[in-house]
């Protein structure tokens, strides 16, 4: 039950975040006798017949602006944590933590050569009786 809550739940949020404009377009259209009559900046010019869609044409360049602010934000934030990604990290060992070989060879070169010569191990022959 609280699986099948928080999973509607969140996606109702992601629906509303991406329709926010078709809900501004349902809002003026439920109270738009009441934004030309109050809201509208030309209420006092009934010649213009602008009916609030001035109104209207504001919340959506508002809404548009949040929109572009929020993805420069996260673009922002991602590429912080990019940077954080690719850094370099100096990691400290205590002495006893780290095992040091040496070796008397040097790196990147053949290893010195040696006097012995090696010889394969001797075969053994069974003669079967």
């Amino acid at each position: 039950m609280f699986r099948s809550f928080t999973a509607m739940f969140l996606l109702t949020m992601i629906l509303l975040t991406q329709f926010s404009r078709v809900f501004i377009y349902a809002g003026f259209e439920l109270n738009q006798q009441y934004i030309a009559n109050t809201l509208c900046e030309n209420r006092d010019k009934p010649e213009m017949h602008c009916n609030g869609k001035c109104y209207l044409t504001n919340k959506l360049r508002q809404a548009e602006e949040k929109e572009k602010r929020q993805e420069r934000e996260a673009q922002k934030k991602n590429a912080g944590d990019s940077f954080f990604m690719k850094s370099n990290v100096l990691l400290v060992f205590p002495a006893w933590f780290i095992r040091t070989d040496f070796s008397k060879e040097r790196p990147f070169h053949l290893p010195e050569s040696t006097t012995e010569i090696l010889h394969p191990p001797p075969a053994v022959f069974f003669i079967p009786a």
